[in-house]
């Protein structure tokens, strides 16, 4: 009988340490994805350096973005391209040949980051994984996107996500500075050419 109490006496505290650590984990959880969106929150806007992937080819360069929906990309290439969107348009300008190409924002996979509002529905209801260094986020709408946060600091560090043409793109970033004012004009979209 005294055998039968111990080893309940066991499984009983085995139980409730295996509860008490997977309640710690969801409030840990829920407390990671709160800072965030506290940070977001107070977020105008951002200055990076960027390493984007798309199926296998390296594209780097340096971006400003400015909530709500404008971003400014210079690419570190020798056609030195320059992405620009601006709420309404995206434009990608190659400077080297004197051409830029228009596209509507709506066919861009930079729209889930630079709307903020998009950005905390994917913090708020993604499903979260965590690593020793990083914070991702998993968000299934019609596509799925995965958004990386830096554990220590809770910086946005990028996102992975397929895009409407079936590229896989891998976009991770580097903040320099935080919450600057940019000059009037600094997201305008080229004219025609």
């Amino acid at each position: 009988m005294l055998g039968n109490v111990r080893s309940f006496n066991f499984f009983f505290r085995k139980f409730f340490l295996a509860l008490l650590f997977i309640s710690f984990s969801f409030n840990l959880s829920a407390n990671e994805k709160d800072q965030i969106v506290t940070r977001l929150n107070n977020l105008n806007s951002i200055e990076f350096t960027f390493n984007q992937v798309i199926n296998e080819k390296l594209e780097t360069g340096s971006c400003l973005l400015e909530f709500p929906g404008k971003l400014k990309c210079e690419y570190f290439d020798n056609k030195q391209k320059e992405l620009v969107i601006n709420n309404r348009r995206l434009a990608i300008t190659q400077k080297k040949y004197n051409k830029t190409y228009y596209y509507p924002i709506s066919k861009s996979p930079f729209l889930n980051i630079l709307y903020k509002d998009k950005l905390l529905e994917i913090v708020k209801s993604g499903k979260l994984e965590l690593t020793e260094k990083i914070i991702k986020l998993i968000y299934l709408s019609e596509d799925e996107i995965a958004v990386f946060f830096d554990r220590k600091t809770l910086d946005l560090k990028g996102w992975e996500l397929i895009d409407q043409y079936n590229n896989n793109i891998n976009f991770s970033l580097n903040i320099i500075s935080k919450n600057d004012a940019y000059k009037k004009g600094t997201f305008k979209i080229p004219d025609i050419n």
